[in-house]
């Protein structure tokens, strides 16, 4: 097929209904109707000869040669989203988890603007993995319990401590000063996005036989900080995220913090390295974050 002949509507089509598994989930990624994605995957099937998606009821799956072909389309996309970032980079956007976001970077972000005016900095609040092409995103934020995806580079910026945190009128109310004690005695928040906190603490400080267990979870991490400083118990919190509010005697760490099994890193992607705006950016976030240590 000629190079000026390609559909390249259909086959945007295809590749992001094959990819989300639905018309319309094509349909609202690609800004146009259910039915011009459905008109479109059918013209191309047609162009083809064969059919590419296996329709049910709710859901579309690509058939053994829609999958070859929406395999070979993806990195195609990719590769000329890349193409045109590189030739024509828009503005540079950090991505962050809304915690991260609203405790630690954006009380820090004057200091850069102030410094930098000339860069424009977009934020966006998205959570575990990231398609740096698809979504236009040069930098992100992670714990190093989500993986890095293969189009980014991946560094450690600081190994998170963690430790119990509460208002300082809770804390001498339940006077807990050890482990035993504050299971004991106190009230326990938890998170959904972090189930597992509590019993890594446990581990990491050698107690994993405290069994220590959430008396209230909370569904962002967000709240259960902001829950601990309105007095409604314990949070356990990366040290990194409660400092200012420390500093500021909104909480207090009665039992300290303690390295612990996950690291804060930064992801670049791979094909906005060498941009300038970006490397400043990033050299921005070493700096503060060691200054966090």
């Amino acid at each position: 097929m000629p190079k000026s002949r390609l559909p390249l509507n259909a086959l945007r089509a295809f590749e992001a209904a094959s990819r989300l598994g639905s018309m319309s989930a094509a349909a609202l990624e690609l800004g146009v109707t259910h039915g011009a994605v459905s008109r479109q995957v059918r013209a191309l099937e047609a162009q083809l000869g064969l059919p590419l998606l296996d329709r049910g009821a709710r859901a579309v799956a690509p058939t053994p040669e829609g999958a070859r072909l929406a395999a070979e389309l993806a990195q195609s996309f990719e590769r000329m989203q890349a193409a045109v970032a590189r030739v024509r980079p828009g503005p540079l956007t950090l991505s962050s988890s809304a915690t991260v976001m609203m405790r630690w970077l954006l009380p820090r972000l004057d200091r850069f603007k102030r410094a930098h005016p000339s860069i424009e900095l977009r934020l966006t609040v998205s959570y575990g993995e990231v398609d740096f092409i698809r979504d236009e995103i040069g930098l992100a934020i992670r714990n190093s319990m989500v993986r890095a995806p293969p189009t980014a580079l991946a560094e450690t910026l600081i190994r998170e401590e963690i430790g119990p945190v509460c208002h300082p009128d809770y804390a001498s109310r339940v006077i807990a000063d050890g482990p035993d004690a504050l299971a004991a005695r106190a009230r326990i928040l938890g998170t959904a996005t972090r189930p597992e906190a509590w019993a890594e603490w446990a581990r990491t400080i050698g107690r994993p036989d405290l069994g220590i267990a959430p008396d209230e979870v909370f569904g962002h991490f967000y709240l259960v900080i902001q829950a601990a400083a309105c007095g409604l118990g314990f949070a356990l919190a990366p040290r990194l995220l409660v400092e200012d509010e420390i500093a500021a005697g909104h909480l207090v760490a009665p039992l300290g913090f303690v390295p612990g099994p996950h690291d804060m890193q930064l992801w670049t992607a791979a094909h906005l390295r060498h941009r300038p705006d970006l490397r400043l950016v990033a050299e921005w976030l070493r700096r503060e974050m060691a200054g966090t240590r």
